[in-house]
This record gives C-alpha cells, sequence and structure tokens, in this order.
C-alpha cells in the first residue's frame, strides 16, 4: 500500500509538461488516449501559469460568481432568487454583497446557462 501512495504523490506533483510527457508515452506504448491520461493526472497540478488550460480541461465543477448587480438590480435580485431557490431578503443580500458566488459546484452547462441567465438581466458574471 506504501508504494500506491508514493505513486500518488508522484501524480499529484507532476508539471504540466510532465503530464503532457506521461500522456504522450500512454497514448504510444499502450494505447491510452492522451485527453483521458490528462483528466487523471491535471487538476492536482493546477497552480497558475501554464498549468491553467490543463487543469481548465480537468475541471468538472465551477463556481458562477456575481461581480456586480449591474443597472437593472431589483431584475438581478429575483433572478438569483429563482435560480438559487433563496428567500428574497437572502437574494437580496447576495447581490448586495456582489462579487459573491451565486452558485458552486455546477456542470460547465450549467455555469454557462446561469452565467448568460443573470447577463440578460444586466448582472455582470464571472465562471470560475
Amino acid at each position: 500500500m506504501a508504494d500506491l501512495k508514493s505513486f500518488a504523490e508522484q501524480l499529484v506533483n507532476l508539471t504540466v509538461k510532465e503530464v503532457n510527457e506521461l500522456a504522450q508515452i500512454l497514448k504510444d506504448e499502450y494505447g491510452i488516449e492522451p485527453a483521458a491520461a490528462a483528466v487523471a493526472v491535471a487538476a492536482p497540478a493546477a497552480g497558475g501559469g501554464d498549468d491553467a488550460p490543463v487543469a481548465e480541461a480537468a475541471q468538472t465543477a465551477f463556481d458562477v460568481i456575481l461581480k456586480e448587480a449591474g443597472g437593472a438590480k431589483l431584475q438581478v435580485v429575483k433572478l438569483v432568487k429563482d435560480l438559487t431557490g433563496l428567500g428574497l431578503k437572502e437574494a437580496k443580500d447576495l447581490v448586495d454583497g456582489a462579487p459573491k458566488e451565486v452558485k458552486t459546484g455546477v456542470t460547465k452547462e450549467e455555469a454557462e446557462s446561469l452565467k448568460k441567465q443573470l447577463e440578460e438581466a444586466g448582472a455582470v458574471v464571472e465562471v470560475k
């Protein structure tokens, strides 16, 4: 079991360059596609700089962040209330406290949908 723990630690500490080399070896020698290999080891390697593109490819949970309400604050409050299931006061507090997370740990599709709806209501939104 100690060998597996050591191996896992090595995978977690790989750089982006090493992940790419590993993906190439897995593809050439074992027939495993690089995308599958990148997903398996890229997320722990994320740390900024050159790591960002690989980390985004492996990211499965996204956060929708309200940066500001914009001009139509009342519409944004109503929409936040509907999208999150919060009460009116809690939705207003969230909008007033921007930048704040509206939803966390959602799929990319849901995050993009929420962003589009909030932007149509006049809000400034970021997906991380």
